[in-house]
């Protein structure tokens, strides 16, 4: 480059080269301040990232309910209690140390003197008033208990999904003449209905118990299933999936019915300990099964009224166990309940 001639004057013009204004926009951009569009997104990712805490995004809703099931201390005592009871009904006849049917202290019950006999060495419970070991009864006892809740639950599930189904989805006439069936069902006590049920069979039988205590549980599932089926009529995916021209028997059991059963499924759980607690109920009433050398926590709590006074923990041990599974089913309802409704979320 030459140099500038003598008497000429200096060329003062910035340089405005390419290389020139990328440095100084390289130099100047940390200066800027963010503008307002930018510090509104950055609040907003803010707010995102603080409603993920517990709910990650890209999470299912069934995930999401275990995330935080799992660090629910009431849900794992419920989980607990209800899992050891279920495998102890599975294996109890391998476990038992007697024969719910022998009478290994038949030779200790005297009617006058002592008409129970008390624990001793190989029967830590003692016996009942036939010298039948009671430890070996409690526990073959938990798998007819098991088995007349889950079978009454499972029934009563089943006829509210029909019921609830038919008035949810085609309305009109059905759902007013289904709903005022299940609202005379409802307006009497249950241990009651299930009462007046049993007593109708000719012979009380471990089946009668069952459908006397699933026909209570079927108008509490049919309505709560009916309610869950209305709200998700007027749903977009549902509105969406009929302007497509899906037919209304898909859309009821492909878009409506699997998002309506969450409840249904957390108010079963519940429905166990309600069931094990009325099967129990009929059960010292009469109305169970009447064969003893099938035993039952219920029917063990009707033959120890005889001798409550001289031995009360005839009733105190099936009693106890009673309620110690009723509530692992109620726990475990509850938590189930709080962590798959957003509106019950702690």
């Amino acid at each position: 480059m030459s140099d500038p001639t003598p008497g000429s004057t200096p060329d003062t013009t910035p340089d405005t080269t390419p290389d020139t204004r990328t440095a100084r926009a390289t130099t100047d951009e940390p200066s800027r301040r963010p503008t307002y569009g930018q510090r509104r997104r950055e609040r907003i990712d803010a707010l995102a990232l603080a409603g993920t805490v517990d709910d990650e995004p890209g999470v299912s809703l069934v995930r999401s309910a275990w995330n935080r099931l799992r660090r629910n201390p009431v849900f794992l005592l419920g989980l607990a209690i209800t899992v050891a009871f279920v495998v102890l009904a599975i294996i109890a006849p391998w476990i038992a140390p007697w024969d719910p049917t022998a009478r290994p202290l038949l030779d200790e019950v005297r009617p006058q003197t002592n008409p129970v006999p008390g624990p001793q060495p190989g029967h830590p419970l003692g016996g009942d008033d036939r010298g039948r070991d009671l430890l070996s009864r409690l526990i073959v006892g938990s798998r007819q208990t098991l088995v007349v809740g889950v079978c009454a639950t499972l029934l009563g599930l089943l006829g509210g999904l029909v019921l609830g189904t038919l008035a949810g989805a085609i309305g009109g006439w059905v759902d007013s003449f289904i709903m005022r069936v299940v609202d005379v069902m409802l307006s009497f006590p249950s241990l009651l209905l299930a009462f007046t049920i049993a007593s109708l069979a000719r012979s009380p039988s471990q089946w009668t118990l069952i459908v006397a205590i699933a026909a209570v549980q079927v108008p509490v599932f049919a309505r709560l299933l009916r309610g869950s089926l209305l709200a998700l009529r007027t749903s977009d995916h549902v509105l969406a999936a009929r302007a497509l021209g899906v037919k209304q028997r898909a859309v009821v059991f492909r878009h409506m019915l699997p998002n309506a059963l969450g409840p249904v499924i957390v108010q079963a759980t519940l429905s166990l300990a309600i069931s094990i607690i009325e099967a129990a109920a009929l059960s010292f009433l009469g109305l169970g099964n009447p064969d003893q050398r099938q035993p039952e926590w219920g029917q063990m709590l009707g033959l120890a009224q005889r001798y409550i006074s001289e031995a009360p923990h005839l009733a105190f041990y099936p009693a106890g166990c009673i309620i110690v599974v009723a509530l692992g089913f109620t726990l475990m309802g509850e938590s189930l309940r709080e962590a798959l409704d957003p509106k019950s979320r702690r």
